[in-house]
């Protein structure tokens, strides 16, 4: 009877064992599939890009059942035009889902899971303001192996120094005779050590700052005439490829000319809103004093006045570029958001809740390769991909067979120098 009740408890915490390693295996996957996925537009507890998830199923269609929200996914033009929720989803963020049809029911679960069951405060999940993809907090790493360093040094230091005082014990009570201990500051040991320390701290100093050269995250220069991002792309959900058609069709966005803000302002001559602009200081902004400043600057080069508005004449506001790449890197605007799909707010931020724009990414090689081995590519398998991709015959048989679920910017040369180097 012992050796039969001995069996059932070990079978029932083998089983309970198995249940949590199961349930946490499930979180993490959950976790890391959200932050591949949709940390680079969602957030778990509040809007940014697109809505918050912390509740996604009780709202809306999701809330009626939960295959709506697979075909939402895997297919989000296809169900908005038969879904008004999400209709209103997108004329409230102005922008719509990406396609994930490479999810699988299973992940989409997992997702789900994790973001109907957040962190407690005080966990693991850090909101991303930007939108951007998530980045691992190698920072707090890096001083917490600093400091384990440290603590290991000092314990070497002070074992060397207890094995001196035995072993001088150990020769007094043999009567052994021993030379007077050389003083620290002339001990050739210690010196190097020391030497070695500042050595490694120093070069990590420096080699951070080198790192660090040219980058410049949070950069917010003062432009000529104060213009609110927020009142134009998110109040008035103008959108992007309005001001800036380039990013379309070629390598450079391009700053708005003179001519596309007077399509508005030569009618708009005043600020009517409701919603207080203000400066980084908490200032308000005279938003007509702004308006009046870029009418003035089409009749300081004409000498019209603006409701006399000739484009030919029109002699563009000296902008301050903001976000600057070596000139050794080649960046596609046409490449990311026309062909790939990638959505501004990724690289720029929520740049409809800002009234002065600053660099939210770093723009850095690691940044950017990091993006390229998370982000899925589509291919023309619904009519919706990128047909060019479609020539890679053996990446399609494969997806197919199940010898791989997705097919990341890596697998198609999204690592190559060559890519960004020329």
């Amino acid at each position: 009877m012992n050796l039969l009740k001995t069996h059932a408890r070990k079978s029932v915490l083998i089983g309970l064992l198995f249940f949590v390693f199961h349930v946490s295996v499930n979180a993490q996957n959950g976790e890391q599939l959200f932050k591949q996925n949709c940390a680079s537009c969602h957030a778990i507890d509040k809007d940014v890009t697109g809505p918050a998830l912390h509740d996604v199923l009780n709202r809306g269609p999701w809330a009626e059942d939960k295959k709506n929200i697979y075909e939402w996914v895997h297919n989000p033009p296809g169900f908005m035009a038969k879904n008004a929720y999400t209709q209103q989803l997108k004329a409230k963020f102005g922008v719509m889902m990406t396609p994930f049809p490479q999810l699988k029911n299973e992940e989409i679960d997992a997702i789900l899971n994790y973001v109907m069951n957040p962190p407690a405060a005080g966990g693991n999940e850090k909101a991303n303001p930007s939108g951007a993809p998530a980045e691992e907090n190698s920072g707090t790493n890096a001083l917490i192996f600093g400091l384990v360093s440290f603590v290991l040094a000092i314990a070497a230091l002070i074992l060397m120094q207890v094995n001196s005082n035995l072993k001088k014990l150990s020769d007094d009570k043999e009567g052994i005779l021993r030379p007077e201990p050389v003083p620290f500051y002339r001990n050739k040991i210690y010196i190097a050590l020391l030497a070695l320390v500042l050595f490694i701290v120093g070069g990590f100093f420096v080699a951070k700052g080198a790192i660090g050269l040219g980058r410049q995250k949070g950069y917010s220069p003062t432009q000529p005439i104060y213009f609110s991002h927020k009142v134009h792309a998110g109040i008035n959900q103008i959108n992007c490829l309005y001001c800036h058609g380039g990013a379309w069709e070629s390598k450079h966005a391009g700053i708005p000319t003179l001519n596309i803000c007077m399509n508005c302002h030569k009618v708009i001559s005043e600020y009517t809103g409701t919603y207080k602009i203000k400066d980084e200081d908490g200032n308000e902004i005279n938003a007509t004093g702004e308006i009046k400043k870029l009418r003035e600057q089409y009749a300081k080069f004409t000498g019209r006045p603006a409701d006399q508005w000739d484009p030919t004449n029109a002699v563009s506001p000296q902008w301050i570029k903001i976000h600057n790449l070596p000139d050794h890197v080649f960046f596609s605007h046409a490449q990311h958001i026309r062909v790939g799909k990638v959505q501004c707010q990724t690289c720029h931020g929520n740049i409809q809740t800002m009234d002065k724009v600053q660099q939210q990414s770093e723009l850095s090689m690691g940044w950017c390769i990091n993006c390229h081995r998370q982000t899925k590519v589509n291919f023309d398998t619904d009519s919706t991909g990128n047909r060019f991709y479609s020539l890679y015959e053996k990446l399609h048989n494969d997806i197919k067979s199940g010898k791989i679920d997705s097919v990341t910017v890596k697998d198609i040369g999204g690592t190559e120098c060559q890519k960004c180097h020329y």
